[in-house]
């Protein structure tokens, strides 16, 4: 029995490239965002197959998410299309394999304030995330409105102070994730001017990666880790009570907020070609605004086949 014990020990200390993965021998650091529509990865546990752990390990930023799994501080990371995009176009070792949401955004400005359109923006004061897929989309959004960013008063505010700052009047309105547009509806603060998912990259939003070299050394856990996904993401879905529970529990979000979020998010997990398509208009976009000098190696950075298999496997 003691030979037993140390095989398996010495089984679980092989480097990433060993050729099979067993669930007991794993523990996975999963990043997740502080936002309602990063909720998916606090679901996992109702799903982790035995003896796999997954501890979840909670960001501020999309950046920060996207760094965490190039450094492969983190295994898996759930983060903004528009911070993968970022990474790939500086050749960094990300590869997404999932979707992860659609939709959590809005463009929220003081209910006190004259502003009920996109075009009531020009020289008022909006908070922005840089580098959030949020940005980009507001920046499109204002093209279509034949606008640019020097017709606003663009302020650097994280996601997570949006709305306390619309609160204390240091801006005048914001570009937001879920739940701070629910936030400042539920405290009487702030209206919604619209949800930003007329241009061409549609409601696309957060993606699931991971390290390009986990696709390569470690399969199996890819495939794993993407099924809990699916079924979190699913059940988060189904179960809208169950996700307010747990964000209260989890991240400390306000119930009232919640409720008037959820209905502005959308969990998803699977790689479709619309989503593709959506991803690479939207490094178009990125290209033509020049934040990123070169569109990614798309070979690389998207990776469809664990996707299509779940896919087929549960048709």
């Amino acid at each position: 029995m003691a030979l037993t014990r140390r095989a398996l020990l010495a089984a679980a200390a092989l480097p990433l490239a060993a050729p099979a993965l067993r669930a007991q021998d794993v523990t996975v650091k999963m990043g997740a965002l502080r936002l309602i529509h990063s909720i998916a990865p606090f679901l996992y546990e109702r799903f982790q197959p035995a003896g796999l752990k997954i501890e979840v390990i909670p960001f501020e930023s999309p950046t920060e998410g996207k760094n965490a799994v190039v450094t492969k501080s983190v295994d898996f990371g759930a983060f903004g299309i528009a911070a993968g995009i970022l990474g790939a176009a500086a050749r960094e070792p990300v590869t997404v394999i999932g979707s992860c949401c659609d939709r959590g955004m809005a463009v929220v400005a003081r209910k006190d304030l004259p502003i009920e359109k996109l075009a009531d923006l020009r020289g008022r004061k909006v908070g922005i995330w840089p580098g959030s897929t949020q940005e980009v989309f507001i920046l499109e959004r204002l093209k279509m409105e034949g606008m640019t960013v020097r017709d606003i008063q663009s302020i650097r505010v994280s996601f997570s102070e949006m709305p306390i700052a619309l609160a204390r009047g240091d801006i005048d309105a914001y570009v937001g994730a879920e739940p701070g547009p629910g936030v400042s509806l539920a405290a009487g603060i702030g209206k919604v001017v619209e949800y930003p998912y007329s241009t061409p990259m549609g409601s696309l939003n957060m993606i699931f990666a991971c390290h390009a070299e986990t696709v390569t050394q470690r399969p199996d856990l890819v495939r794993q880790m993407l099924k809990v996904h699916r079924q979190a993401s699913e059940f988060g879905m189904a179960n809208r009570d169950v996700t307010i529970e747990t964000a209260i529990a989890r991240l400390g979000m306000r119930r009232d907020a919640l409720e008037l979020s959820l209905p502005n998010v959308e969990l998803n997990w699977q790689m479709t070609p619309e989503m593709l398509a959506r991803s690479k208009t939207y490094a178009d976009h990125m290209l033509a605004l020049r934040q990123i000098r070169a569109l990614p190696d798309y070979a690389t950075f998207f990776e469809t086949k664990f996707s299509d298999e779940l896919a087929k496997s549960a048709a």
